[in-house]
């Protein structure tokens, strides 16, 4: 069991029965999932730009990512319909909090000018929404290899019924929130 799960288990369970009422341990809101979503619009141009990022996104997250297509033709930004614009991960169980645990504490800290995530990129459902700027924040990303620097959204999806049981929930697991 990965150290956020235990830390989950342990303190966070009890804090948030306690912080919120619940009576049952059932009711404690918890991480599903975690999106990481890589757009690319430049892969119409350059298609070898396409293949870095699925690449850079495996050795990132440990799981292959999905191409994602359009879903329409824009005549102004020269995207037809299907053509590859993008790569998404969806992370779940383990390899999620390996993920989070690594974006928390490892990749978070070497952002530059960091001064914590927005409590504005909840999306009212209880869903945190965290841009990347950058993907050479996380050290898995060899910084002699990358062509580009990429950014990716990171989403955060909970089983939380409130924006306030989410970013408590978050706040716990030790994600930094903006003061």
């Amino acid at each position: 069991m990965n150290e956020l799960q235990t830390k989950y288990q342990e303190e966070i369970i009890p804090a948030m029965m306690k912080r919120f009422g619940y009576r049952n341990v059932m009711q404690v809101p918890k991480v599903e999932k975690v999106v990481v979503n890589m757009g690319l619009g430049e892969a119409l141009q350059n298609a070898r730009v396409l293949d870095t990022s699925l690449e850079e996104m495996q050795i990132i997250t440990g799981q292959r990512p999905v191409l994602t297509r359009a879903r329409k033709s824009i005549a102004n930004f020269k995207l037809r319909e299907g053509n590859p614009i993008g790569c998404c991960v969806t992370l779940r169980k383990g390899k999620m909090y390996d993920f989070a645990y690594r974006f928390i504490n490892i990749a978070l800290p070497r952002v530059r000018d960091f001064k914590g995530i927005s409590p504005k990129g909840f999306d009212g459902r209880g869903n945190l929404t965290i841009g990347i700027r950058e993907q050479l924040i996380f050290p898995e990303i060899n910084y002699d290899n990358v062509e580009k620097v990429k950014g990716m959204n990171i989403t955060f999806v909970t089983s939380a019924r409130t924006d306030e049981e989410a970013k408590e929930l978050l706040a716990l697991l030790g994600v930094p929130f903006r003061k």
